[in-house]
């Protein structure tokens, strides 16, 4: 979400999303004290279906439940330009990938 806030502001035309289980409040604190101000933060706590719909649902392990690190990237015409789902929640996304799919359609 840092990497995300920084660069954000050099994308007019881009909204980025930033979707997670945990509870709005804790959204609304990390962000405050993280700086994040160009990131839409939205919670899925009240809802499983997001997770199961996407595929983003992890389904073993001690983190089962849990939503995995993933980023989609979808145009203004709604197509999915850039997708990536990382293979453990603590590994970082491919942030130089997602930038440039965004720069090459903005």
């Amino acid at each position: 979400v840092r990497t995300f806030n920084q660069q954000a502001a050099q994308f007019k035309n881009s909204v980025i999303l930033c979707i997670s289980g945990d509870l709005p409040f804790a959204h609304k604190r990390f962000c405050e004290t993280e700086g994040v101000t160009n990131v839409i933060s939205l919670s899925t706590f009240r809802s499983e279906q997001f997770g199961r719909k996407y595929g983003v649902t992890i389904k073993t392990g001690s983190r089962r439940g849990l939503l995995s690190r993933a980023i989609v990237v979808i145009d203004s015409n709604g197509i999915v330009r850039h997708t990536e789902q990382v293979p453990e929640i603590i590994n970082e996304p491919d942030y130089q990938a997602v930038l440039k799919t965004i720069a090459a359609i903005s």
